[in-house]
């Protein structure tokens, strides 16, 4: 077996920081505040935005050097989503005043990243065709990041200003942001390749 490279290592780093994330996330209610919620959400953060770091830059050394390998082309999209979705499931359990959109952003979310995984996984399997992330996807996929990072530090960061611990406005702006972008970047997609799954 071939000694795996640093990219696809970042890439496994990812998929182990997701339920660490999770857990420091979850803590606090489930240990019905037993554990401190202010350092475990600035915990879950920090991981979060390490997890999502390792996202840009695993990529970026597997194509610069040349360590593209079908471990990678497999797990990086499949960690991404692992990080995503780990996030969104975490947060409905966490943060109660906004369960209904967030319920609403992860079942979209969920969505689309089944049927856009299922897509690619059919233009590979008819014709060879791996289809690459286009410019709205990788917006998609940022704003997704924001959004968590926004969901966890704004009630922290602007919490003592009466409006923004009241209505979080810049977490649901970009939860609005997220969701368009989920759902138009998903419609280029099919569009686009949507031959696959013609009947």
């Amino acid at each position: 077996m071939e000694k795996m490279n640093l990219p696809n290592k970042l890439t496994v780093l990812r998929v182990i920081m997701v339920p660490i994330f999770m857990v420091c996330l979850m803590l606090p209610k489930a240990t019905g505040g037993a554990v401190s919620e202010m350092p475990m959400f600035l915990i879950s953060a920090a991981l979060f935005f390490l997890a999502s770091l390792t996202d840009f830059v695993d990529g970026k050394i597997a194509r610069k050097h040349n360590l593209i390998t079908n471990f990678g082309k497999f797990m990086d999209p499949l960690a991404d989503k692992f990080m995503v979705i780990g996030a969104l499931l975490s947060s409905l359990y966490v943060f109660d005043d906004l369960r209904l959109p967030l319920v609403i952003s992860t079942a979209v979310i969920i969505f689309r990243e089944l049927a856009v995984t299922s897509m690619r996984l059919i233009a590979v399997n008819a014709d060879n065709v791996v289809i690459a992330a286009a410019m709205p996807g990788k917006i998609k996929t940022f704003s997704q990041c924001i959004f968590i990072e926004l969901l966890i530090l704004e009630p922290y960061v602007l919490g003592k200003i009466e409006f923004f611990a009241l209505y979080s406005p810049l977490t649901l702006l970009c939860m609005l942001v997220m969701v368009f972008f989920t759902i138009y970047s998903g419609i280029l997609y099919f569009k686009a390749y949507g031959k696959y799954i013609t009947m």
